[in-house]
């Protein structure tokens, strides 16, 4: 997805609002605390980088955007009702952050509950309705809830997403193209090696998606399973591909 919540600054500009000189301790120790999460996180030690913010909120739970970024550490944990949870408080505190909050549109999908995920993802695209990426995912909610055919026919309409291959990731759910023609469009232009895997995390992720959803799950994992080790990405998306193949790699091994 395109838009993203910075964390870092938004702190900044919480510790900047406590002026009083009584403060100045709650000031210090957040900032030590929030620190130490963001280095567990950056360690990928989730349920450290969770027990961090945990301590920063019981010094002042009204701190939204502590709400926010432990959620996102929650459901990079594998911890997706928790990451809701988070999610939700933030928005009770910033009410403006709903309508574009679409990594709790993500979460709504991996807990199941597709119906609050459709909702949001439609809510997003009055955010943004340029974001192939948004129409994918509520094209996945509804595929759970009314298949395959009816989700196609009701799929958003979708402006001028430039990224690629997203164009050909719509037109691909859409059922217009192949999964080659999504590849073929990564090499498109010369891209750099560095623009070129990018490119592929995306097409390995939303062809392995696309591939779960036609009940390919062993074809869906080796995609995924592709962007998550060979074209590491630092954006929320790689996570999401990283919960994703490990949602699955579980399946298929129930499945033996």
């Amino acid at each position: 997805m395109k838009a993203s919540l910075v964390f870092a600054a938004s702190l900044c500009l919480t510790l900047a609002a406590l002026a009083q000189p009584a403060d100045d301790d709650k000031r210090a120790a957040i900032a030590a605390l929030a620190e130490r999460a963001s280095l567990h996180e950056r360690q990928d030690k989730y349920a450290d980088a969770v027990a961090e913010y945990t301590k920063i909120l019981a010094l002042d739970k009204t701190l939204a955007n502590i709400y926010q970024q432990r959620g996102l550490v929650q459901f990079k944990a594998g911890k997706i009702k928790e990451s809701i949870a988070d999610f939700d408080k933030y928005i009770e505190l910033n009410p403006a952050a709903k309508i574009s909050h679409w990594q709790r549109g993500i979460s709504y999908y991996y807990a199941a509950q597709y119906d609050h995920g459709r909702k949001q993802f439609e809510g997003y695209q009055d955010f943004d309705s340029n974001d192939v990426e948004n129409a994918v995912w509520r094209f996945m909610c509804m595929v759970r809830s009314v298949g395959i055919e009816k989700a196609r026919k009701d799929m958003l309409k979708i402006g001028a997403d430039k990224r690629v291959p997203m164009r050909q990731v719509y037109d691909l759910y859409k059922g217009d193209l192949k999964t080659d023609d999504v590849f073929a469009a990564c090499k498109a232009g010369k891209p750099n090696p560095t623009q070129l895997s990018q490119r592929l995390f995306y097409a390995h992720l939303y062809v392995g998606i696309y591939q779960e959803l036609l009940g390919n799950k062993k074809s869906a994992f080796e995609h995924l399973e592709l962007a998550t080790e060979k074209h590491r990405i630092g954006h929320y998306m790689w996570d999401v591909a990283r919960v994703h193949r490990d949602l699955l790699a579980k399946e298929l091994t129930k499945g033996k």
